[in-house]
């Protein structure tokens, strides 16, 4: 990309569209960002409930456990199950999440069943 022509720089034309870019990308939060809680309560709540108890129309229909029912199984377990999803009722969320995110989202589920 030529920004000269016969010793003119056209710099001053590209720099305000890069600063807006920069701007703009700076300021999109992404998934990675956003708290364990957040994601919990955005991709999780609506069955498992914002308390885990699984006292929601979508937990009822799928018979989730409350979380202390839950605390049985290991939280290795629980990565396996977010990670690679259950049957027909849990979605995978290996392609929405890293392996981290879903740690800290288990680890999130589990501390509301210390409550």
């Amino acid at each position: 990309m030529n920004l000269s022509s016969k010793g003119k720089c056209y710099w001053h034309r590209a720099l305000p569209a890069l600063a807006l870019l920069v701007f703009f990308l700076a300021s999109v939060p992404s998934i990675a960002a956003q708290s364990a809680a957040d994601n919990y309560n955005h991709k999780c709540a609506v069955c498992h409930g914002k308390d885990g108890l699984g006292n929601t129309a979508q937990g009822k229909k799928a018979h989730i456990k409350d979380v202390h029912a839950n605390m049985k199984d290991s939280e290795d377990d629980m990565i396996k199950v977010v990670t690679d999803g259950k049957g027909d009722d849990m979605d995978s969320y290996k392609g929405q999440f890293t392996a981290a995110q879903i740690k800290d989202l288990v680890d999130y589920y589990r501390s509301l069943g210390q409550k």
